[in-house]
């Protein structure tokens, strides 16, 4: 019955959020990799803002390299966390996402004018502690 719960899942929406003590930890699916790992970090972002709310006044490309694919999705959602850190810059839509070997390079557009949005909540770092990645969906924790 599970199985059939995480297919209808993928049919309508991306990604759903699971219980946890302290983080966040979701689920992103997707019929590829590539369209899991751009939902898990639409759901990274979604624990702040809503990431529709989001103007795509900004473009930026994203280079990782990672050992495994576990390595190179935490790296990818660092990577945009770093980006939020450093640069204001909320996502809004991850458009183009590819992965070669151990190298994953995205763009992805958003805004960073952050003080025209609404903001709830801080995502601190993502962690490797539960993460899962298989054919159906990834999973994610997130330190809040």
């Amino acid at each position: 019955m599970e199985d059939n719960k995480n297919q209808d899942n993928d049919e309508k929406k991306p990604f759903e959020y699971l219980e946890h003590t302290a983080d966040c930890k979701f689920k992103a699916y997707g019929k590829t990799k590539q369209e899991q790992f751009s939902n898990a970090a639409l759901a990274m972002f979604n624990v702040m803002v809503d990431p529709l709310s989001i103007s795509p006044m900004v473009i930026k490309e994203i280079n990782v390299t990672g050992s495994d694919d576990c390595q190179l999705l935490y790296n990818f959602l660092e990577e945009l966390l770093f980006l939020l850190d450093t640069e204001s810059f909320l996502l809004h839509k991850v458009m183009e996402l590819t992965i070669e070997g151990n190298v994953l390079h995205a763009k992805v557009y958003g805004d960073t004018e952050i003080e025209k949005y609404e903001i709830s909540g801080d995502v601190k770092a993502v962690t490797y502690n539960e993460m899962e990645i298989n054919d159906d969906y990834v999973q994610v924790v997130v330190d809040l």
